[in-house]
């Protein structure tokens, strides 16, 4: 009986030693511009998710823009429910002026309760001379 005691004693000591309700968070993102000549191009993605006792909710949120001066320019956003509680976003910009480029994708992933991930690339690009490029990344 005086083994039992003590076991129920140190189970009682390590369950209120825990945290009840403990909440967690984790949020990040990344982005990134690219430009040359009279072209540019950024884009950005950010997620977050948060677990607490009544539930774990998730954010994402991207977008993207593109100048060119004499050129054309064009960027473009998707954001999905991927499979079970994943949440992911793409954002592509570019611009062009002849051979002249910039371009700039994020891509976002957030997996609800559990992890933020995002990858940012960038380029631009000079006839004549080396593309610039350039990788930002968060797991």
């Amino acid at each position: 009986m005086k083994i039992w005691i003590n076991l129920t004693a140190v189970a009682l000591f390590l369950a209120a030693s825990a945290p009840l309700g403990a909440q967690t968070s984790m949020s990040g993102g990344t982005g990134g511009s690219a430009a040359v000549g009279g072209t540019s191009a950024s884009t950005v993605g950010t997620g977050g998710t948060s677990t607490s006792p009544s539930g774990t909710g998730s954010s994402i949120a991207a977008g993207g823009s593109a100048a060119a001066v004499d050129g054309k320019a064009q960027s473009g956003t998707h954001v999905n429910q991927g499979n079970g509680p994943v949440l992911n976003s793409n954002t592509r910009a570019q611009a062009h002026d002849g051979g002249t480029f910039s371009r700039s994708q994020t891509r976002t992933k957030v997996k609800a309760g559990e992890d933020v991930q995002s990858t940012t690339r960038t380029m631009s690009h000079e006839p004549g001379s080396k593309p610039v490029k350039s990788t930002t990344s968060i797991r």
